[in-house]
This record gives structure tokens, C-alpha cells and sequence, in this order.
């Protein structure tokens, strides 16, 4: 049996969830705006609560690890890394763009098999990041920093369907709405109660993170698509 705590507050949501064995068993969120500050202990303390009553112990903390907003996944990460080092537990860093996959695999049958998945997360101005999955959540290209503009996925969209969702779809669907391959899905967002299928894979592989070394994804610049540490 796998009981793990999840912390997600990569947006303006805060959201806090306990899993066993892949399925939630509490779950509590905050969507009146960024108040991960002020929500986020009291989630955390119901979740262990309600995790302290149960037979057995928490296994592992699972984190919303970014990219997302730069003081949200300071808050959610800081958070988990310290339970994590108080109670002795193993620590899971999940990305926050396969986390938004998840209720679109889960619930959204319309989708084909050979679609792609690019959620986007609002960034400024036409900038979102993004990056493309199939089903099997294996990154076709691997998250950056994208400037949306007309074409600039037409790369996989002249090859298949692709389906955008997230906040940052949601400003440049006029864009992007013009190939006739692209498609949108409403009201997706990374959720701690979506993140307990990733988990329990990470699990299994024994992706462990570092508690002591352990960053979010938004502290890393994007260089050419791939991350480089800031000096």
C-alpha cells in the first residue's frame, strides 16, 4: 500500500490532496486567487491529520515542481520539502505541465489516440510555457518558453490533432484556432488530486528527489528549450 501527500500552488490555485494506492482520499482547494501563503499550512495540516488517523503510515510528499508562478512553487516546494525532512519521507517532484494532462487522459474520451496534448501556462504578453506530449505523456518537445504566434505549431499540427488547455490556451486560442487541426479544452488546471497517477509511476521507478538540493522548475531559464541552471 502507497499513502502520499500531494501539494500543488504552481498557479493562483492552491490545492493540497492525500492518495492511497493511486486513489484520492481527501482533497481540499483554494481558487478565490494566490493565497498559498495564507492556505496552504492549514490544507496541509487537515491532509496529515486525516492521514495521521488512518492504518499505516505517509510514504512520500509529492510536489507541483513548475514551471508555474515564481513565489507560488516557492511556497508549495519549501512546503513539501519540509515535511518531507520532518517526517522522514521520500520526496517527488512531478512536472506541472504533465499534471494538466491528467484529467484530459482521465476524462476527455473525445480526444483520438494519435492527438497530441500541449498544455500552456500563462507566462506575459504572448508568452506561454508549453510543451508537447502523446498519450503515453512521453515529451515530443520538451518545455520552453514559447512565443505564440500564427504557425508556430504547425510543425505537429500539419501532421495531427493537437489539443491545447491551460490558461495560457486560453489567450491565444484566436491564434492558434486558425489551423484545423487544433483543438481546445476548457478549464484545465494543475490540481494536487490530478498528480496521484504520476506519483505512484515515480514511485515505482524510485524517482527520488534531493530534499536537500531539490528546486522548482521555475528557477531555470530557458535556453534553446532546454532548462540552464542561473548563475
Amino acid at each position: 500500500m502507497s499513502r502520499i501527500l500531494h501539494i500543488e500552488t504552481s498557479t493562483a490555485i492552491c490545492s493540497v490532496a492525500v492518495s492511497e494506492d493511486g486513489q484520492n482520499i481527501y482533497s481540499e482547494e483554494d481558487r478565490r486567487g494566490p493565497n498559498h501563503a495564507t492556505s496552504l499550512g492549514t490544507f496541509v495540516d487537515e491532509a496529515l491529520r486525516h492521514a495521521d488517523r488512518l492504518e499505516g503510515p505517509l510514504d512520500a510528499v509529492a510536489v507541483s515542481c513548475g514551471p508555474g508562478s515564481y513565489t507560488g512553487l516557492r511556497i508549495g516546494v519549501s512546503m513539501a520539502k519540509g515535511i518531507a525532512y520532518g517526517r522522514g519521507l521520500k520526496l517527488l517532484g512531478l512536472p506541472t505541465l504533465e499534471v494538466m494532462c491528467v484529467p484530459v487522459l482521465l476524462y476527455h474520451d473525445e480526444v483520438p489516440d494519435e492527438a497530441l496534448f500541449c498544455p500552456m501556462l500563462d507566462a506575459r504578453r504572448m508568452e506561454v510555457y508549453s510543451a508537447i506530449y502523446d498519450r503515453s505523456l512521453r515529451a515530443v518537445r520538451p518545455v520552453q518558453a514559447d512565443i505564440v504566434e500564427a504557425g508556430c505549431y504547425d510543425e505537429w499540427l500539419n501532421e495531427r490533432p493537437v489539443y491545447f488547455f491551460g490558461n495560457g490556451a486560453d489567450k491565444c486560442r484566436e491564434v492558434l484556432a486558425r489551423h484545423p487541426h487544433a483543438h481546445f479544452i476548457d478549464d484545465i488546471h494543475p490540481l494536487a488530486r490530478m498528480l496521484a497517477p504520476l506519483a505512484e509511476k515515480a514511485m515505482r521507478q524510485e524517482r527520488w528527489e534531493d530534499v536537500a538540493y531539490f528546486e522548482p522548475f521555475y528557477l531555470k531559464e530557458f535556453v534553446a528549450g532546454k532548462p540552464k541552471p542561473l548563475i
